[in-house]
């Protein structure tokens, strides 16, 4: 009896040890792996000239990775090879330099940018020695329609302010307006919705000012939004009261007034001045008569005495 004990009792010894390396911790939860990035899209301009320079422009909206290739027929005299590198708003880009061979009697020279936000857009520019260039200009969308006349309103009244982009380009995610202090734009008007009303309708943004004042004249700037940068182009707003447009007319009216009254003057002295000619003229003929006069009676008094 004892023996089958001591050997129950082994057994539970070994089942006891063997639960020691069992984990009984329940598992956390799996991590969420992270989202993959989204490669850049790739695009590739080329630019083909015989000149010594061109200029290409690029609107991007988008982040890119973006090649640029030039081609050039080179000049007459077409060596084997040439030197050319690659500059960024009219500096040169570090080992950009290489050397293109000819093929086919053409140069060709191409280099992939990565354009991720607004600090990447500029002027590049491919260099074929000192004899060629080709520029490229990478901006975002620029809005076409630029007002050269300001928007002319009146105190105490309200105005709309238009700003369009080209509905051939990118609608633009989205629209923005600043107040500009004649050198650079102010904080955004967007947060004053008391004396201000912004509608955007895709291409299109309008900016209505409330109970307008001499204080509201100025420049306004719209900005289309994209996700590589923003556009911006600037509108001038005059406000002016209701006599403003009086002015020449009342002026023109002073200058009438004047005129004629200046003509009554002038016509009043020469009046003034005929009529003392006259009155003169006639005293002169009175005298006249009157020596005449005189002169039959002492005749005629004369002529008595004779007869006597």
């Amino acid at each position: 009896m004892s023996a089958s004990w001591m050997q129950l009792f082994f057994q539970i010894f070994l089942l006891l040890v063997s639960c020691r390396h069992i984990n009984t911790k329940t598992p956390g939860p799996t991590p969420t792996p992270l989202a993959p990035v989204s490669p850049l899209t790739t695009e590739v301009r080329s630019a083909v000239f015989k000149g010594e320079s061109q200029t290409e422009k690029i609107e991007l909206t988008n982040p890119v990775s973006l090649t640029l290739e030039c081609t050039w027929a080179g000049n007459l005299n077409k060596p084997p090879n040439i030197t050319g590198y690659w500059n960024k708003d009219g500096d040169e880009i570090e080992n950009s330099h290489v050397t293109v061979q000819v093929e086919n009697g053409q140069y060709n020279l191409k280099r992939e940018f990565r354009i991720v936000n607004k600090e990447n857009l500029g002027n590049y520019s491919c260099m074929f020695g000192n004899e060629a260039q080709i520029d490229f200009i990478l901006t975002a969308p620029q809005i076409g329609e630029v007002r050269d006349k300001p928007v002319v309103s009146y105190t105490g009244d309200f105005t709309v302010i238009l700003c369009k982009m080209e509905e051939t380009k990118p609608k633009p995610l989205n629209w923005n307006w600043y107040r500009g202090n004649n050198t650079e734009k102010q904080i955004s008007i967007n947060a004053q919705p008391e004396r201000y009303e912004i509608k955007n309708e895709g291409w299109t943004t309008k900016l209505k000012i409330y109970n307008l004042s001499d204080a509201d004249s100025g420049l306004y700037y719209c900005e289309a939004a994209y996700a590589i940068s923003t556009t911006m182009s600037p509108v001038k707003l005059k406000v002016i009261t209701f006599w403003e447009p009086l002015k020449p007319f009342i002026a023109i009216l002073i200058e009438v007034i004047v005129l004629v009254a200046a003509i009554l003057l002038y016509e009043r002295s020469q009046s003034k001045k005929n009529s003392v000619a006259e009155t003169g003229t006639n005293a002169d003929h009175t005298n006249t008569l009157t020596q005449g006069e005189n002169s039959g009676s002492e005749g005629s008094s004369s002529m008595r005495q004779r007869k006597v």
